[in-house]
């Protein structure tokens, strides 16, 4: 059995169907691509947008376009103390994260070697890593 691969256009974007990351932008130069770090962080993506479609979506293109905000807000801001960095193949890359509903978040790791954003957390929850023991 062969796997056919179906494209689609959706608000000037182009992806396959079923990938596993989010869309990259069709003719979007000098923006930064996004991408999971894992599949688990994928997953949480998919629930996320099923909670708040909307919200997710802004927070997608907030990382296209300004991924290192100069003014950070209580729900974009730049993760603090020893989560403030995080390692994506062997790369320290500053970590961020954004607050897309009350308990949802999405944490990406900045690779300006690259200009990719990897998402390295996404979920309905709050994050088990911010609680103070």
């Amino acid at each position: 059995m062969t796997r056919t691969t179906v494209r689609f256009r959706t608000r000037g974007t182009s992806c396959e169907r079923g990938a596993r990351r989010p869309c990259r932008a069709v003719g979007a130069g000098g923006h930064w691509e996004v991408r999971f770090a894992d599949g688990a962080s994928a997953k949480g993506r998919e629930n996320l947008a099923q909670q708040a479609r909307e919200n997710t979506y802004r927070a997608w293109v907030v990382m296209r376009t300004d991924p290192r905000p100069t003014v950070e807000t209580p729900r974009y801001h730049r993760l603090r103390g020893t989560l403030a960095h995080g390692t994506h193949r062997g790369r320290t890359c500053e970590q961020w994260q954004i607050e897309v509903t009350g308990g949802g978040r999405v944490w990406y790791l900045l690779d300006t070697a690259h200009d990719t954003c990897w998402i390295a957390f996404a979920g309905t929850g709050h994050p088990r890593a911010t609680d103070r023991r």
